[in-house]
């Protein structure tokens, strides 16, 4: 997902030795894991709703399809164009002061920004919606700062163990924060276009600030002070491209996660479209129908607010197969079954997911849908660390973290461009932006072909010359 974390710049045995012999210790990691997890149930709430909020702004300003398909795409890319340019000034600002302050900065903005969109709902304020996004972009410095804090507290041997817990808290988070985001939709009454689960955001976000405040240690050693590579770094770029294989295996990175962005994106609206379709229960999961009777057993009238509950409801079930998969399916096949291997099968599986998408869509099917979505992000489940693994494994140790920067950065562009052109091939057909998916992904699969034949791992004999 957009806030999805990143692979964490590698470390020499030496400093992890020196850092894992601090006071840091299985509370301080858990104590780390609780802020994060409490910290993303509000970006789970607010992140499905946002595309919308945004078609409402768009019919309060009588804009055209094209034009709503430009607004949502840059009101969703605000977030991670921000996250690009600044998450590498927060990461060298907690090396010279420490992990704890941008934590709490971080967990700061996040409550403050998240409660400032509710605001700009109850206000109808788009500029007010923007600076919300806009901020809560900048102040995103915890998932990053909290992998270098995890980091400094374990060993090379456990790291990634404790970069795990970072994977879990952002899965339990996407699966709880639509459901609790669902619940702060009935638990405000039937208005126009809820704020509630932006304040309820800005609430579980001001807790997690409150727990780091009185429970988060410290992690980084007085004096140790670590370099950080560049944002996109044109010596790391060449010396990339020289390696075989490194090259093919950013842009199919590129291609999967702007794909998923382009998908994620618009699932919200294609729910919306479907909802405002439905002629008879039927039609409907009787999952969803029972959530619909519940909602309106409530009082909840307002077809805007139901469909949110829907959206939510749904999301909560994307969560809930990305967890499944992640943590049981993913975890048994690494070191079983090759990298190359599963980056392929999971490249296939989300085309075969994005073309059903593409059915469902046109056919307002949402059995299809529920489907075709556990299909696709179970494909980008083996796909996205099947890639950063190729990535780091073919990558010289010399210039490996200027590297795996190079691979945030192309995923960072990714996650901003795909909501920008997914959305706007949305006001043209329901249907464009998975199709245009199942393209991209099957020039993915074309690409990983291409690596198969190569040596997985660096040696001597693959360095460019």
């Amino acid at each position: 997902m957009s806030r999805s974390p990143k692979t964490p710049a590698p470390q020499s045995a030496d400093d992890s030795s020196q850092l894992a012999s601090t006071s840091t210790g299985r509370g301080s990691l858990l104590v780390i894991f609780l802020t994060v997890f409490v910290d993303l149930l509000g970006f789970g709430m607010v992140l499905p709703i946002v595309p919308l909020y945004a078609k409402s702004f768009s019919e309060k300003y009588a804009l055209e399809a094209w034009q709503t398909g430009l607004l949502i795409g840059a009101l969703m890319s605000s977030f991670s164009l921000m996250q690009f340019l600044l998450v590498p000034f927060w990461g060298r600002l907690s090396d010279h002061y420490g992990r704890r302050p941008i934590i709490l900065i971080g967990l700061a903005g996040a409550t403050f920004f998240y409660a400032l969109f509710g605001v700009a709902t109850a206000m109808q304020s788009l500029t007010l919606m923007f600076v919300a996004r806009i901020g809560a972009g900048i102040a995103g410095a915890t998932i990053a700062t909290a992998q270098a804090y995890i980091a400094d507290s374990t060993t090379t041997k456990n790291r990634n163990k404790g970069m795990a817990l970072i994977g879990a808290a952002f899965a339990l988070g996407f699966t709880l924060g639509p459901t609790l985001g669902g619940v702060a939709i009935l638990a405000g009454g039937a208005i126009h276009l809820s704020p509630w689960p932006g304040y309820a955001a800005g609430l579980f976000s001001g807790v997690a600030l409150l727990l780091a405040i009185f429970c988060l240690p410290e992690s980084l050693r007085p004096g140790s002070e670590k370099a950080h590579s560049k944002l996109f770094d044109r010596e790391a770029l060449a010396a990339a491209l020289r390696i075989p294989t490194i090259g093919t295996l950013l842009l199919t990175s590129f291609l999967a996660v702007f794909s998923f962005g382009n998908f994620e994106s618009t699932l919200s609206l294609q729910i919306d479209t479907m909802v405002q379709k439905q002629t008879s229960p039927e039609t409907t999961p009787a999952f969803l129908a029972s959530l619909l009777r519940f909602a309106n057993w409530l009082g909840h009238e307002s077809p805007d607010n139901v469909k949110l509950i829907v959206v939510l409801a749904v999301f909560a079930y994307l969560g809930l197969v990305l967890t499944i998969v992640q943590g049981f399916v993913v975890r048994r096949l690494a070191g079983k079954v090759p990298e190359t291997t599963m980056a392929i099968i999971g490249s296939v599986l989300a085309t075969v997911g994005f073309l059903i998408l593409g059915l469902a869509a046109m056919r307002a099917d949402f059995h299809l849908l529920l489907i075709a979505m556990a299909v696709e992000v179970s494909g980008f489940a083996l796909v996205n660390p099947s890639l950063q693994s190729l990535i780091s494994r073919r990558s010289d140790p010399a210039v490996q973290g200027g590297i795996l920067g190079l691979a945030q950065s192309t995923s960072s562009l990714a996650r901003i461009l795909g909501p920008v052109f997914g959305n706007y091939l949305f006001s043209r057909s329901v249907g464009a932006p998975f199709w245009a998916a199942a393209v991209l992904m099957v020039l993915a699969v074309v690409m990983m072909f291409f690596t198969i034949g190569a040596k997985q791992d660096f040696t001597p004999e693959t360095k460019a010359v």
